[in-house]
């Protein structure tokens, strides 16, 4: 059966559209997860035709999603070479987490400070309606709402460019923040940080909320570290085939 959507629509039709690979949005997100979870590994040739065919699309498109994920750090562009993943370390990686708590810390500080009493109350009632989704083990669907739940703290921080920095910073970083889902217990663990931060929101407590979130994304960047480049080596003389996307 699937799960329901926090608003009360279903969330299961949004995530297979989020699948079905037709966009460039979805390029980005079908290719970078293959990347960070290493069924492509550094070094490994990515094919604008092989990419191309799989996805039913032009080149155009395909050229685009690679310069995105080239902008994310996840792909090298090298003039007359293409495109290739890039080697993802786990110090690169650490600096970018580290710099996400803190943009997350201050966006929750200012969500305790600032937050309107409507979106306090729709904060909590997302959050309490989301333990449904760590009951059902619904992987897809709890990732969709973290999402959510996070960009809800960012906009309740009022500031727009202290939003903008942190929506910036988290692209970059979406596909290893998803990959954490993938590890045995993550998503009981992930609403239990939630529920911590949202309580220091609902008392209206910055510096503990603060704290918190800035605590959160520090687990979640030891859970996601697993997932950094471990073979730089990797030949470049390897390209993709449509079955690597099967």
């Amino acid at each position: 059966m699937a799960a329901n959507r926090l608003d009360g629509g279903e969330l299961s039709g949004k995530r297979s559209l989020i699948r079905s690979g037709t966009t460039v949005d979805q390029m980005v997100r079908a290719i970078g997860d293959r990347i960070v979870t290493g069924f492509l590994r550094p070094g490994e040739k990515l094919d604008e035709a092989s990419l191309a065919a799989r996805f039913d699309v032009s080149r155009t498109p395909v050229r685009e999603a690679l310069g995105r994920l080239s902008a994310m750090g996840l792909v090298e562009r090298r003039p007359n070479r293409g495109a290739t993943v890039a080697v993802v370390t786990q110090e690169h990686l650490a600096s970018m987490f580290e710099s996400m708590a803190e943009l997350e810390a201050i966006c929750a500080r200012f969500s305790a400070e600032r937050m309107t009493a409507g979106e306090r109350r729709a904060l909590e009632v997302e959050h309490q309606a989301s333990a449904r989704l760590v009951q059902l083990a619904a992987e897809e669907d709890y990732e969709y709402f973290n999402t959510e739940f996070h960009t809800r703290l960012y906009r309740g921080a009022h500031s727009k460019h202290i939003y903008e920095l942190t929506v910036m910073t988290r692209s970059r970083l979406a596909p290893f923040r998803r990959a954490q889902f993938m590890l045995p217990g993550r998503l009981a663990k992930s609403w239990q940080e939630h529920d911590v931060i949202v309580t220091a929101i609902m008392r209206g407590d910055g510096a503990a909320a603060g704290n918190a979130a800035k605590d959160h994304v520090s687990i979640v960047s030891e859970a996601s570290a697993v997932f950094a480049a471990v073979d730089p080596m990797k030949s470049e003389t390897d390209s993709i085939g449509v079955s690597s996307y099967k």
